[in-house]
């Protein structure tokens, strides 16, 4: 359940920071309400999968979430391009996400 509730928390991270792009400044209504939901949200599963996780190992995670999900993202929704040395640092990301997972004693 706490690997449940930290990729909630990830995927409620990348929604937020998402919206924010698309909520202009939070000048655009929908967009700024889901931004500070999902603010809210990530935190709270992140907050719940603590109660069970080391916070270096969880907060780790939770922000290589959002970096790699919100830069897929951003080359799909918003054709932001990704240098290859940029592209090699979010892959060792995902690895040091998977090291984790794998050799974490939880």
């Amino acid at each position: 359940m706490k690997w449940i509730m930290l990729a909630l928390a990830g995927i409620f991270e990348v929604a937020w920071a998402v919206a924010m792009k698309y909520s202009e400044g939070f000048t655009v209504l929908l967009p700024s309400v889901i931004t500070v939901v999902g603010y809210i949200l990530s935190a709270v599963f992140l907050s719940m999968s603590l109660k069970n996780l080391p916070l270096g190992t969880a907060y780790a995670m939770w922000t290589g979430f959002g970096i790699i999900g919100t830069s897929i993202l951003g080359v799909f929704l918003f054709q932001e391009k990704l240098s290859t040395p940029q592209v090699i640092c979010v892959l060792l990301i995902a690895a040091g996400i998977a090291g984790l997972k794998m050799l974490g004693k939880e």
